[in-house]
């Protein structure tokens, strides 16, 4: 669905993404791993031309996207839901008007249609109670929920996830994780999550690949990621202390 065809990313003199081969395929929660600043929210960033390649190109199905005028570009982004790392809410907006802003700038809609399909998003991710609120007023997890609902308002086939777990504490992050579940099972959405959490990366899933050095190293299902031998994998499993097939494994997930 998502395909990287040698994609190599500068920033002056330092190389982020080298001939960068990938491939996310239709319906699959895609998780990318690794330490900071080895290039996971910039290969993320590509997918909607945030950042076009110096080399290489981005597809979607048969557009490409660092190619993209400016018309088939709005195609291509209409397709996608965003949860940014800081769930990225307008403070002056209630929960649900920040819900609804997309559907008011980018649809024809009624207020009536636009309040029952916010109602239905809140619910789905649990904060139909909280729907006047403002940003302010929520937990750091109810302020992803609320970006999430925002994300997944328009009905996007493709939704991406930039550190949906960072600055949760662990309650907050599996509740998280819960939903992106949620959102595959109940939505057939494609997922793309950008973390540095192993524990969520094993948890939600379908492959999980680890970016080092600009390339990816290792890419394959949850089970055979913890089994792989390769150094870098097992360097960034055992700092997060994860050395042998827990709840994760296949036969073991919940």
């Amino acid at each position: 669905m998502i395909r990287f065809e040698q994609v190599t990313k500068r920033f002056g003199s330092q190389t982020v993404l080298d001939r960068v081969d990938l491939e996310v395929r239709r319906g699959e929660t895609f998780v990318i791993v690794g330490p900071s600043g080895v290039g996971k929210s910039v290969t993320l960033k590509h997918m909607i031309r945030l950042l076009t390649p110096d080399e290489g190109r981005v597809w979607l199905e048969e557009d490409c996207v660092n190619e993209a005028d400016g018309a088939t570009l709005v195609r291509i982004r209409d397709r996608f839901g965003v949860l940014f790392q800081n769930a990225a809410l307008l403070a002056w907006l209630t929960v649900f008007e920040n819900v609804a802003l997309p559907l008011r700038e980018r649809t024809r809609w009624s207020e009536a249609e636009i309040a029952q399909r916010v109602r239905d998003c809140l619910a789905l991710v649990g904060l139909e109670a909280h729907a006047e609120k403002y940003p302010d007023e929520l937990s750091g997890g109810m302020r992803k929920r609320a970006g999430l609902a925002r994300a997944i308002v328009r009905r996007p086939e493709i939704i991406l996830y930039d550190e949906p777990t960072s600055g949760l504490d662990p309650v907050s992050s599996r509740s998280i994780d819960r939903l992106i579940n949620d959102m595959r099972a109940q939505l057939g959405v494609t997922s793309v999550v950008v973390t540095h959490d192993m524990h969520s990366a094993l948890g939600i899933g379908t492959r999980i690949a680890l970016i080092h050095g600009g390339r990816f190293v290792e890419i394959a299902e949850p089970g055979s990621f913890l089994r792989s031998s390769h150094p870098k994998v097992r360097e960034f499993l055992e700092a997060q202390y994860i050395t042998q097939p827990g709840p994760w494994s296949p036969g073991g997930r919940e």
